[in-house]
């Protein structure tokens, strides 16, 4: 019913968000940066493989991406001291001041964007944006199939 309307605001929102991201944390940092640093904030030291999950990309992306990190300064990957096959990645001290940039910046970006409309109406934003996030979608059976 609203589906057009909802895609044309979605759209404009992230496109929007995306372009202030991009200007705000160069050349320091990209948007992809900053959400390894984050993660990597709440659970380092972490190994690649196990930053798929959060991030959902390709292994060959999370490489690139780590090596990009590592030769700006913001990421250090150690080898395992038992098992030589495992690589952790931590932040560096860099990557840290870098991180808590990059959250300053979206959180201010996402407080004024907040603050046109009153508090009730963020709450229910979230409230309700948390609904369409969490639901499983219901795809339509495709013709043959037997539910």
């Amino acid at each position: 019913m609203f589906a057009a309307e909802f895609a044309r605001l979605w759209m404009k929102i992230t496109k929007d968000w995306k372009m202030h991201l991009d200007e705000a944390l160069a050349p320091a940092l990209t948007e992809s940066q900053l959400n390894v640093l984050e993660l990597l904030l709440e659970h380092q030291p972490m190994k690649p493989s196990d930053m798929l999950h959060y991030l959902s990309t390709t292994p060959a992306a999370i490489t690139t991406l780590l090596d990009r990190m590592e030769r700006g300064g913001l990421i250090a990957r150690t080898r395992d001291e038992t098992d030589r096959r495992i690589v952790w990645v931590t932040a560096t001290d860099r990557g840290l001041r870098e991180a808590r940039r990059g959250v300053e910046i979206r959180e201010r970006y996402i407080g004024q964007a907040l603050d046109r409309i009153s508090a009730h109406n963020q709450q229910l934003l979230i409230y309700l944006l948390g609904k369409i996030a969490d639901e499983p979608i219901v795809r339509p059976a495709a013709a043959g199939d037997e539910r």
